[in-house]
């Protein structure tokens, strides 16, 4: 029986980009690692095993541990709910160059990728997603389910709330101690935005300055 088993949630685009991750933090182990998604598009990809989520469930090890590697983050909590109802562990991903510096906390399920850091006296939720170079600056809060794409620059003094999407490049203006800018709860901030005002819960703000997306 192997010991333990590792899974990647999610064969799609993010969940292949962090399978070397996930690679890195077990080769030191006996394991078995793999992709599993209700929709497999492929038995293999990338040298693993892709199957489905009842297929994981019965194959025998003393412990299962499962990274959700899934953008949607409604879906994700779900997902995230349904492996811990089953018995799975919820298993954080860290790319050897992520930079975690001083008095940092982090719920489980994080999904920190190559080049992202994070400064110092910083409080992150649960299955909290930080694509390619994105950073967190200092005395910043972050709810559950968040995901930042690639090179978001969130700076000092804000508070992002559950479920908050934040686009590539996006950057958030700093707040201030007592007075942080607020990303409201699962708000969704365009690429390449440029937020300087507090986003209101379920809004979408585009461009620079960014300004709620209009509807035709």
């Amino acid at each position: 029986m192997v010991k333990r088993i590792y899974a990647i949630f999610g064969a799609s685009g993010f969940g292949r980009e962090v399978m070397p991750l996930a690679r890195a933090m077990v080769e030191s182990e006996a394991f078995e690692l793999v992709f599993v998604d209700d929709n497999p598009p492929s038995s293999q990809l990338n040298g693993h095993q892709v199957i489905k989520y009842d297929a994981f469930l019965d194959l025998e090890s003393r412990e299962k541990f499962v990274a959700v590697a899934i953008a949607d983050a409604g879906l994700r909590q779900k997902i995230t709910n349904r492996c811990v109802a089953d018995g799975l562990k919820i298993w954080s991903l860290n790319a050897v160059n992520t930079v975690v510096l001083d008095q940092v906390e982090i719920g489980e399920g994080s999904i920190l990728c190559p080049f992202v850091t994070l400064t110092s006296n910083i409080t992150i939720g649960k299955s909290f997603h930080a694509n390619i170079y994105s950073y967190v600056a200092h005395d910043c809060t972050i709810g559950d389910y968040v995901t930042f794409g690639p090179s978001v620059k969130c700076n000092g003094n804000i508070v992002i709330e559950n479920h908050a999407y934040i686009g590539t490049g996006a950057i958030l203006k700093q707040g201030k101690p007592g007075k942080p800018l607020i990303i409201g709860e699962g708000a969704v901030v365009g690429m390449g935005a440029v937020v300087t005002k507090d986003v209101p819960a379920g809004v979408v703000v585009v461009g620079n300055p960014a300004k709620p997306l209009s509807r035709s």
